[in-house]
């Protein structure tokens, strides 16, 4: 139902209910209570009549005949909630032929053909009570679910006895850095000290301001001793390059492992979108005072890991969103999504557009020799807003390696599995279905030795065997090349 029905839903005060038997009366007692003006109709006399001995509006009246028309005529929103559901259908066509189509009619059905029967008939809302039952009995099944899990992980935390230590995937993205604040912030909750740890580096303008703007204090692998700490945590560590401590106590994560964990708490949700909403669900259920960076590093981790609710969003994903979002700090967000582009971003932006090739929706790009690893995931984001671009892949020299950057909003096309298949013999690669790069040592792709007076030569044979190599892996042909440019 639409927020504008819902709204005038709310408004509505007349309605009639048609068939009141233990669902009827269920709603008929709610709405009452509500202070709404209700009607029951129902054939059978010894109903009625317990039911006008509860003070409700109760006739008798058999809802398949056409008279009961003339009684709905005042009325807002007619239920028609009887168990025979031929008697529904029969009720609801006479409804429909007498009315404008004004009156918001809700039907019983108790099978999906059913339920489809009355749709055609005209039914704006069409519920099936088991289905419904069902739905609450699968909730409070969540609930409890919930409530028996954050128990657990409240109980390995209250463990530690030195320090807890938050291990992240590899230069994390914002995903992976909130949900660790958030599971720092639990542990804080209860008096025990916790670090974010990572490797590799903070890369991208938008999360280096992410974690400057908000406060997020992360510590670098080398920079610690890892037998300072007793708990150890994986959090959003499944897509990236794990860490791999030697005892893993708590795996949080909605990317499946590819390695086995002997951990005492793993709580491992292919079905929502972002680690982040897994943490919201804990803090709620632990009813922890929100912190307003962390809600605004949580509610920004959703967005990013969804593409602002735009890839694979799920129910959890958008309540989580819905309960951070009052706490969130707004102000920051923005400044966050909309980061100043460096001179050098701006630079390798320009050499990719430069020397583009697109073969039908896909564009391959040599960024040249480049200081600023960073700059090659806005080139590859900022390529892809081209007309007609739905995959990107931006690559470039730097210290000796080959680092590849490729975004993709193709439905069909898993860009971290195209990487994979095409360098994932040679190189580290990671990402997921949008968001993929990869990091090749640059003598074991060219198989000669990297020296100043031969980088010429190597970026001239790195640029045709990468972008063949990714064409073929995207499965487009070598000779569909609808647009090239090599800047020269």
């Amino acid at each position: 139902m639409s927020t504008a029905t819902g709204i005038a839903m709310a408004s509505m005060s007349r309605y009639a209910i048609l068939g009141c038997g233990s669902v009827g009366h269920a709603v008929a007692e709610e709405l009452v209570e509500e202070g709404k003006d209700v009607l029951i109709l129902d054939r059978d006399e010894g109903r009625v009549e317990a039911l006008r001995d509860q003070d409700l509006n109760a006739q008798t009246a058999d809802i398949r005949e056409q008279s009961i028309v003339e009684d709905l005529a005042d009325r807002d929103v007619v239920l028609v909630l009887s168990s025979d559901v031929d008697a529904n259908a029969q009720a609801l066509e006479n409804i429909r032929a007498a009315d404008d189509g004004d009156q918001f009619v809700v039907a019983r059905a108790d099978d999906p053909v059913s339920a489809d029967e009355l749709t055609d008939l005209g039914a704006d809302v069409v519920i099936n009570p088991s289905t419904v039952i069902a739905d609450s009995a699968l909730r409070a099944l969540e609930t409890g679910e919930l409530e028996y899990k954050a128990s657990q992980l409240a109980d390995v935390i209250d463990g530690t006895e030195r320090r807890m230590s938050i291990l992240i995937h590899r230069s994390p993205d914002p995903d992976s850095i909130a949900s660790a604040a958030a599971l720092q912030a639990i542990a804080q909750a209860r008096d025990v000290e916790a670090d974010i740890v990572y490797e590799g580096e903070i890369g991208h303008q938008e999360n280096r301001a992410f974690v400057n703007l908000l406060g997020i204090e992360l510590v670098s692998r080398g920079a610690v001793d890892m037998d300072d700490y007793d708990t150890f945590a994986l959090v959003d560590t499944a897509k990236g390059v794990e860490p791999d401590p030697e005892n893993v106590d708590v795996i949080i994560d909605h990317y499946e492992h590819d390695h086995d964990h002997d951990a005492r708490f793993v709580d491992i949700r292919p079905n929502v979108s972002a680690t982040s909403t897994i943490l919201t669900k804990y803090i709620q259920e632990l009813d922890l005072t929100l912190e307003q960076e962390v809600a605004t590093a949580l509610l920004y981790g959703i967005r990013a890991e969804t593409l602002d609710f735009k890839r694979d969003t799920t129910p959890a994903d958008l309540t989580a969103a819905a309960y951070l979002y009052p706490f969130a700090d707004h102000d920051t967000l923005e400044q966050v999504e909309s980061p100043s582009m460096s001179p050098e971003t701006l630079d390798v932006l320009a050499e990719a557009i430069r020397n583009r090739e697109v073969k039908g929706s896909h564009l391959v790009s040599n960024a040249g020799f480049i200081r600023d690893r960073d700059a090659l995931a806005q080139a590859a984001q900022h390529l892809l807003n081209l007309e007609g671009i739905t995959t990107t892949a931006v690559f470039a020299l730097a210290d000796d390696t080959i680092y590849l950057a490729a975004r993709s909003k193709d439905i069909r096309m898993n860009i971290g599995k195209v990487l994979h298949d095409a360098f994932g013999e040679m190189g580290d690669t990671a990402g997921h279905s949008t968001d993929a790069s990869v990091e090749i040592p640059l003598g074991i792709f060219t198989g000669i030795e990297t020296s100043e007076d031969s980088r010429d030569t190597l970026l001239a044979l790195t640029e045709e065997a990468v972008r063949t190599k990714l064409f073929e892996a995207m499965g487009v042909d070598s000779s569909s090349s609808s647009e090239s440019s090599n800047g020269s």
